[in-house]
């Protein structure tokens, strides 16, 4: 059995392949597998793969699948891992060689079912363009009996986190949708007693050139369908009487994530779409715009730590001036 279990899912990334294969070849954990998934690419991503897999047979495992998309992927390599604990890399990505030693090592030390670290956007030349802190003033070992607010304040990536295995027992990510992060993830925290984490970054997630024109378009309103997802599952959880922290998430993944990717969707007939699913989602879980506006994340209010374009957007948007905000974008 290994400790960890990490799952890269590949598809058409053979200029980026390399150096994330790299990075996990290398680290420092013994006994560490990684499975790496090709969802039917039809680039040199495979000969890559091959490569790796010759240099390093005792812990690469290779495998190729008809194209089925991120999640179906990644539940494929979750089938066939054998680690105490799973984690995901994104083949475009790199990780720091001491990344999953140490995660490993916080997971057992504290009896954590969920391990985090920080990560940060780098561009294409490998500079540094954005830290991305994930749970900052709290100690390394959260017992969320004592510390629910986590559940409605960090961010849902799948790859900066392990998760133990016996959490993917009746779960995997969903197939055929987007945001699949945002519908099992919260789950697995619900289901979860401890949570331990390092302040070290040892995700660096690419930013690359060619996904800033990516299209944005009525796909989003899968936040919102995985938020009502994670709500429902809420209800049947051990922390189910703590619906101001439900409510907290509501606002923070529902509202703002979702306004901050609808922000970019160009066509109007689908914007407006996706407003009245907003307004319908915020009238369905009796949400204020009071809430909205004093909504508080570690500690501080969200608003008025962001950037002064994104409180004007999200103000202007709050008070009904969607005509000037159209015009913002």
């Amino acid at each position: 059995m290994a400790k960890v279990s990490v799952i890269v899912p590949v598809y058409q990334v053979e200029k980026y392949l390399r150096k994330c294969l790299d990075s996990l070849a290398n680290q420092t954990l013994q006994d560490i597998e990684i499975l790496i998934v090709n969802d039917g690419s039809t680039d040199g991503s495979q000969e890559i793969i091959d490569e790796f897999q010759k240099n390093y047979p005792l812990i690469i495992k290779s495998f190729v699948k008809e194209n089925g998309g991120l999640s179906d992927a990644r539940n494929y390599g979750i089938d066939r891992a054998s680690g105490e604990f799973i984690g995901f890399v994104d083949s475009d990505d790199e990780v720091a060689e001491t990344m999953f030693e140490e995660m490993y090592s916080l997971g057992i030390k504290n009896k954590a079912e969920i391990v985090v670290c920080n990560l940060q956007k780098v561009n294409e030349q490998g500079k540094v363009v954005q830290k991305l802190t994930q749970i900052p003033h709290m100690p390394e070992k959260i017992e969320l009996k004592n510390h629910f607010s986590v559940f409605s304040d960090i961010s849902y990536f799948a790859c900066n986190k392990i998760f133990r295995k016996e959490l993917f027992k009746d779960k995997r990510f969903k197939k055929g949708v987007h945001f699949e992060d945002i519908e099992l993830i919260p789950k697995f925290v619900l289901d979860s007693t401890v949570i331990a984490q390092t302040q070290e970054y040892h995700y660096n997630y690419l930013e690359r050139s060619d996904s800033i024109t990516k299209t944005h378009s009525t796909k989003g309103l899968d936040i919102l369908k995985a938020v009502e997802e994670v709500s429902s599952y809420f209800k049947t959880s051990k922390y189910a009487v703590l619906e101001k922290d439900l409510k907290n998430f509501q606002i923070l993944e529902g509202v703002y994530t979702f306004l901050a990717y609808s922000a970019f969707v160009k066509e109007e007939t689908a914007y407006n779409e996706m407003n009245f699913a907003l307004r319908n989602f915020i009238k369905k879980y009796k949400i204020s715009k009071v809430e909205i506006l004093t909504y508080s994340r570690f500690g501080k209010n969200y608003l008025l730590s962001l950037p002064l374009k994104k409180q004007l957007y999200y103000l202007l948007y709050f008070t009904g001036l969607y005509s000037i905000v159209r015009k913002l974008l």
